[in-house]
């Protein structure tokens, strides 16, 4: 065997100990400089420019990772530390024409607020076009919150076109008046509305008629709720159909003391009740009051309280640049641990339900807790990838696959 056999195989093996040392996933910081983010969405019409939500207030422009100035501020309108402030933004369906987009802030009584705002232009809103949406027969202009944490605050609309909404059960601990399973209650809930409705309804929303409580469902609710027992849905999103996946709702919610959880709804599967707060996790909490029903449906993935403390939802991956490996697992993050971790969702094709297997933990991949910090949210563009918000560290991360292997290796004789 010639020396250059040897060195071509030498080569080879060097290259293929490359390839497994290097991590499977890197983060590259492509925004810095924000004030305690909570959430990155892309406009939809100009794949260039993002929007940060600040929880003081602001939603900041930023194109080509460059922070600019404020879309919106809100300062003025809401309460904001501690759980409190400006927690969620959704653009409709048809922003680029309609301009509309929705918000989710606590305001100065620390009630929770759901506002519809249309876009002035490409740079700004039109903070005159705030419309408070109008709940129930009474038109409250607010949901009530008895106590400071637990107000939810995200937004998302789903395959259907729907506004979801989910919102804590109000704070508190253990959920001390039980509103999660209140039928009468809107808090622990989720809701299903759709806001595709003149600026002149008096509402701003209707109840869309295939709601399970709309026509009497499992017991008698309000019409809007979706689903029931939740105590802090910190994030949930959609397996977005348009790139592949299932249209199913995942959701996290933060746990009491015990467990962190995450729950897989198949798509349309409204009327579940998930058990809080009778159930934590997969597990008992408090028996009494009972629950309004049954059955109570356990979470696809839990992890105890010893590997991290408020769980922050993300997204099923559906991008390519990550590579085939991670496309449908399911990335999310704790908040106080700052750890990232992904699970692989095997859906029955029969009955939509899933199950997760294979937890992995990106953390040290992608810098360790020094590099994500306080993780609030996740976000991903029209590509389907996927982006980490420190709300520590006021940066945004994209997350990347491995560098390429070496395919021109010089031999030097």
């Amino acid at each position: 065997m010639t020396f250059l056999s040897f060195a071509s195989i030498g080569l080879t093996t060097l290259a293929a100990v490359l390839m497994q040392a290097a991590p499977p996933l890197r983060a590259v910081a492509i925004v810095s400089g924000l004030q305690s983010p909570v959430a990155f969405v892309q406009d939809p019409g100009d794949h260039r420019l993002f929007f940060a939500v600040e929880q003081s207030g602001r939603i900041r422009l930023v194109r080509d990772g460059v922070v600019g100035g404020d879309f919106l501020d809100l300062r003025a309108a809401i309460s904001s530390g501690g759980e409190r402030g400006l927690l969620g933004l959704v653009l409709a369906r048809d922003f680029a024409q309609s301009g509309r987009f929705f918000v989710n802030f606590t305001n100065p009584s620390g009630d929770t607020v759901v506002a519809r705002f249309r876009r002035a232009n490409a740079m700004s809103a039109d903070p005159t076009s705030r419309f408070d949406l109008r709940w129930g027969a009474e038109g409250a202009l607010s949901i009530p919150q008895p106590f400071s944490n637990h107000n939810g605050g995200h937004l998302a609309f789903g395959p259907d076109g729907y506004l979801y909404i989910g919102l804590g059960d109000g704070g508190s601990a253990n959920d001390p008046q039980h509103r999660a399973q209140n039928p009468s209650a809107l808090l622990g809930k989720f809701l299903r509305i759709d806001v595709n409705v003149p600026d002149t309804h008096p509402s701003g929303y209707v109840v869309p008629s295939d709601n399970p409580f709309a026509g009497g469902g499992p017991v008698a609710a309000r019409p809007e709720i979706w689903s029931f027992g939740v105590r802090n849905p910190w994030r949930y999103s959609f397996d977005d159909p348009a790139l592949g996946g299932t249209g199913a709702l995942v959701m996290a919610d933060v746990g009491q003391g015990g467990w962190e959880e995450v729950n897989h709804e198949p798509r349309g599967q409204g009327g579940r009740n998930y058990g809080w707060r009778n159930r934590e996790g997969a597990h008992p909490n408090l028996p009494d009051p009972p629950p309004a029903y049954l059955p109570l449906v356990d979470p696809v993935h839990e992890y105890p309280r010893s590997q991290g403390q408020s769980i922050t939802g993300g997204y099923v991956y559906r991008g390519r640049s990550l590579g085939e490996r991670y496309r449908g697992r399911y990335f999310f993050a704790d908040f106080v641990a700052g750890r990232v971790w992904s699970v692989a969702l095997t859906t029955n094709a029969s009955t939509g339900e899933a199950s997760a297997t294979d937890l992995l933990d990106h953390t040290e991949d992608l810098g360790g807790t020094g590099q994500t910090g306080n993780i609030s949210s996740f976000a991903i563009d029209a590509e389907g990838e996927l982006y980490v918000v420190s709300y520590s560290r006021g940066v945004v991360l994209k997350l990347i696959g491995a560098p390429a292997a070496p395919t021109n290796l010089r031999i030097v004789r």
